[in-house]
């Protein structure tokens, strides 16, 4: 059983089939993150065989941050820990945080959890898994119908797309697609439909054509189908199409981040060797995808130098478009390094071609390591950029916009760093860099806990039915201190 220690308040167990109030305020912020509360005992250091380590066995038991040493022989390794919601408000206060159930999320991978609010406001969505918590290297795993005997890793797990409603009410959808690696967001359009973007693939060269291509239509941007764990690949980048000898397909749509504006889908690439680390739109512009063979372009005047060159300094992560001709792009950065694109780009439409305008880096303090209590000195991590991104234009001619923190350190594996959530206000109309800007920490760096994505809450649809299945477990104000499990 599941037992939770809270700061104060009792713990409330709220199902469909009762009444209970509504959990999220209009104008909050949702903040997805994840604890690292697996037993140190769960791994046996010299004993427990690491999936994808091809036999060899741990290095390190599973106490954070120690864990991630496993790394060295085994590297698909992670560990699958529970999903939390928390409802914010602008200034960082915490409302409510939710554990949910039924999904996890691989601890230490960096591009998973984007949160997405529906075209109509009534939804949140996200991607996770439907392993149990404390499982062994689940991104990496296999889906069902998606074999390659190449993946070191010899687990099956589907991967599942998450809904919340304003009520807190999840829904879950488990998919085949991204197998070998992880979803990373989900977004719903207008049209009802829901996108996923994410990577497939984690097997070697010697992995057979049709192998490949099952990754290439599993992989980038996929349409689910309601009902089923089906997905249709939304359509190929190419880096063909922009003049350079192919690669490996299928890591040319390697996209983490997406964003829907005026009925149009975007998303982003900015990890990888393969294709372009730049920013694109899926299909034609004002028309949802449908269908297998939407085009997918780089937005003119983005970047299309290869992911691989040396001159490429572009690692685009969330978007947000403030209007037709007002974009915004977190930049992840790089670790080891402060990289010239890295923080908040804003980017202006001139003549259908986008130029950049200016970074917002204030506040950020990049490449300057920062104390985590109860953290090691030693493994204390220093921003990079920014990933995820929220964003609301306001009435006064601002915009304001919310982002998680991308970080580097000696962790071995630092998708495990303990970041932050920040937030600063942009003039929209300025062009030029306003030296009075700066972010502000809203949440802040906490031991053996990741943040991944922001946005804002849900509102209420008329008449929304819940599942009758559902169990949510609801904190009160002070939030979650810490998570305990018992066979």
């Amino acid at each position: 059983m599941r037992r939770v220690a809270l700061a104060s308040t009792a713990l409330v167990l709220a199902s469909a089939a009762g009444a209970h109030a509504d959990p999220f305020v209009p104008g909050n912020l949702l903040v997805s993150k994840s604890v690292y509360t697996v037993p140190a005992s769960t791994i046996v250091v010299g004993k427990t065989v690491l999936p994808g380590g091809s036999g060899a066995t741990a290095v390190a038991d599973a106490s954070y941050p120690n864990v991630f040493k496993n790394e060295t022989p085994d590297p698909s390794f992670g560990l699958t820990t529970p999903i939390v919601i928390d409802q914010i408000t602008k200034a960082g206060a915490v409302v409510s945080s939710q554990i949910l159930i039924g999904l996890t999320t691989s601890f230490p991978s960096k591009s998973e959890l984007g949160l997405h609010r529906s075209a109509d406001g009534s939804t949140v969505t996200f991607m996770g898994y439907t392993a149990p918590p404390n499982t062994l290297d689940v991104s990496n795993s296999n889906t069902p119908g998606h074999p390659d005997s190449t993946n070191p890793v010899p687990q099956v797990f589907q991967r599942s797309v998450g809904t919340i409603n304003a009520n807190g009410a999840l829904t879950t959808q488990a998919v085949d697609a991204y197998s070998g690696n992880n979803g990373r967001a989900a977004i719903t359009g207008a049209n009802g439909v829901t996108y996923l973007v994410g990577n497939a693939g984690n097997g070697t060269k010697n992995a057979t054509a049709a192998v490949l291509a099952d990754q290439t239509s599993n992989t980038g941007v996929q349409i689910v189908t309601p009902g089923t764990s089906t997905t249709t690949r939304a359509g190929t980048y190419n880096i063909t199409q922009n003049g350079y000898a192919a690669d490996k397909v299928g890591k040319d749509n390697n996209f983490r981040g997406e964003t829907i504006f005026n009925n149009t889908l975007y998303a982003s690439k900015g990890s990888g060797g393969n294709g372009i680390n730049t920013v694109y739109q899926i299909g034609i512009t004002g028309t949802l995808p449908t269908g297998s063979t939407n085009p997918i372009t780089i937005l003119p005047g983005f970047n299309t130098t290869l992911a691989n060159n040396a001159a490429n300094q572009f690692y685009p992560f969330g978007l947000f478009f403030a209007n037709a001709t007002t974009l915004y792009v977190a930049d992840e950065g790089l670790a080891g390094s402060v990289t010239p694109q890295a923080g908040l780009e804003k980017w202006t439409l001139t003549n259908e071609v986008w130029t950049e305008d200016y970074v917002l880096t204030a506040g950020l303090n990049l490449g300057v390591k920062y104390m985590v209590a109860g953290l090691d000195p030693a493994f204390s991590p220093a921003t990079t950029g920014l990933r995820n991104l929220e964003g609301q234009v306001n009435a006064d001619g601002t915009v304001s916009l919310f982002a998680v923190t991308a970080t580097s350190s000696a962790l071995t594996d630092q998708g495990a760093d303990a970041n932050s959530v920040v937030a600063i206000t942009d003039s929209l109309a300025a062009l030029t860099l306003p030296v009075t800007e700066a972010f502000t920490t809203i949440e802040a760096p906490t031991y053996a806990t990741v943040y991944r994505g922001v946005s804002l809450a849900p509102i209420a649809a008329t008449a929304v039915p819940e599942p009758a299945s559902l169990i949510l477990l609801t904190m009160g104000v002070l939030g979650v201190v810490g998570v305990r499990r018992r066979g």
